[in-house]
């Protein structure tokens, strides 16, 4: 069993809530990647954001998974908000040869881009993607509103990913902004995500969609079934799209992978998703009575 044409993972690998079911019951933390790997074939990179990983830890990385699962790294905030990629090219270098161990598991570089950069700075976006390495690909986030307004400035924002062979990607909020806020981690959630209009657009090879779900696994069946046709009309065309499941506290976004990849599934040929690792052992012995029937 595995998960083929296209991609799918979580924001994170390491989150001990997911012990008993995703994880084996007496998992650790060294254990987590393996075990998550063993199941989704990508993650979202997200740490990266804040800082590259040391030497030791980006080599323990490569050791835990095989060679056909992804990472999707964020660049640096240094790179992305801070010079707002003006003069970055020794960050980006360094980041590249930080990772570079990971070879072929590298999957897009996400490039997010802050709230303020918006169609005035496409000049910039530009010199920057045609300065990167074609050894790698890349995907871009905008979130100015000037990106969502379905005029001249989003279509030259896709005309330039696609002249440059950048995937674009999409952050779907629909399913977290129905919740209630009173439910666990929502408000909280609510308030840190972007609220953007969902694209379907595909701009390169790798298109990525990052989507937010209700915490409620059922409460997501409409916008699942939406991204599941437009993934398996993505893998028709010959692209290998990336799907990144999110949902408050991520106490249920691997059930809802599992969703999402059962939906995709009736539409297209894309293998089975592998048993849970804390789903196939065996159950705990029953404990000894301490008196006798």
């Amino acid at each position: 069993m595995t998960i083929e044409r296209y991609h799918l993972g979580l924001p994170i690998w390491s989150h001990k809530p997911w012990t008993g079911s995703l994880f084996t019951r007496e998992a650790k933390p060294a254990d987590f990647l393996v075990e998550y790997a063993s199941v989704f074939n990508a993650v979202e990179g997200n740490s990266t954001f804040y800082g590259l990983p040391s030497s030791d830890t980006v080599e323990r990385w490569r050791d835990d998974t095989p060679a056909t699962f992804r990472f999707c790294f964020k660049l640096p905030r240094s790179i992305t908000h801070e010079r707002r990629l003006i003069g970055a090219g020794p960050e980006t270098r360094d980041t590249f040869a930080r990772l570079a161990p990971l070879g072929p598991r590298i999957g897009p570089y996400m490039i997010q881009l802050p709230p303020t950069f918006g169609p005035a700075d496409l000049p910039t976006l530009e010199r920057y993607l045609v300065s990167l390495p074609s050894a790698f690909s890349f995907a871009v986030e905008a979130r100015h509103e000037g990106f969502f307004g379905g005029g001249a400035d989003e279509r030259a924002l896709d005309s330039l990913l696609a002249e440059h062979g950048a995937s674009r990607i999409i952050f779907d909020t629909r399913g977290l902004r129905s919740a209630d806020p009173r439910l666990p981690g929502v408000a909280d959630a609510q308030r840190r995500k972007p609220w953007l209009p969902v694209r379907h657009t595909a701009t390169g090879v790798s298109p990525i969609v990052r989507y937010v779900a209700h915490p409620e696994v059922e409460r997501n069946a409409a916008w699942l079934e939406d991204w599941a046709e437009v993934v398996a009309a993505w893998i028709a065309e010959g692209r290998r799209p990336y799907a990144f499941i999110h949902s408050p506290d991520d106490l249920v976004a691997p059930a809802i992978a599992r969703a999402f990849h059962a939906a995709v599934a009736e539409r297209a040929d894309v293998g089975a998703m592998p048993p849970w690792p804390g789903e196939s052992e065996p159950p705990p012995p029953e404990q000894l009575s301490l008196f006798g029937e």
